[in-house]
């Protein structure tokens, strides 16, 4: 029965974790798994204070994106994240001046696979309450900046949402 069960779980787990294939959408849902196995370094290199400097696409500069189904993926620039990684917690604020004010509690990891989960947690919800999060891609991690990638399909065209977050002191 166990077994069962542990085949059930990593077959949800393989399924809710597939990038998203809809027109201009916001990074993919997934399911409320548990964080079993994670890249501790990635993380401990992500903890600090940061902030979004540029939101592009590459190769597709004229389309339009609601990032984290919360606003114009635009409107993340200049907003700052808070990421503690010895209990995969923190905080994100939109700031930007032309966009609608925003302040979220949020959870977080880096996953084996170097996917970064995250959850925008609704006020006074705990994170096992939240169904659904999104998983991007991490790349060119430094000690003062990363990337997070989203893999989004425009047209029937893979596309890349890229989020650049540089280190506030």
């Amino acid at each position: 029965m166990r077994k069962i069960l542990l085949i059930c779980t990593m077959a949800i787990l393989v399924f809710a974790c597939k990038s998203a294939s809809t027109a201009a959408a916001a990074p993919e849902p997934v399911s409320n798994a548990p964080m079993t196995k994670l890249d501790r370094t990635s993380q401990v290199a992500i903890k600090g204070n940061w902030q979004i400097t540029n939101v592009s696409y590459p190769g597709s500069d004229y389309i339009k994106v609601n990032s984290f189904n919360l606003a114009d993926s635009k409107c993340f620039v200049g907003s700052t994240w808070k990421f503690i990684s010895n209990n995969n917690k923190g905080n994100m604020t939109l700031n930007s001046p032309s966009c609608t004010a925003f302040t979220s509690d949020i959870t977080w990891y880096v996953n084996k696979e170097g996917q970064f989960v995250l959850k925008i947690l609704d006020e006074g919800l705990k994170s096992k309450k939240v169904k659904t999060g999104f998983v991007l891609g991490v790349r060119n991690q430094t000690e003062t900046s990363f990337e997070l990638i989203d893999k989004i399909n425009v047209g029937n065209k893979p596309t890349d949402v890229v989020y650049q977050f540089q280190k506030v002191n």
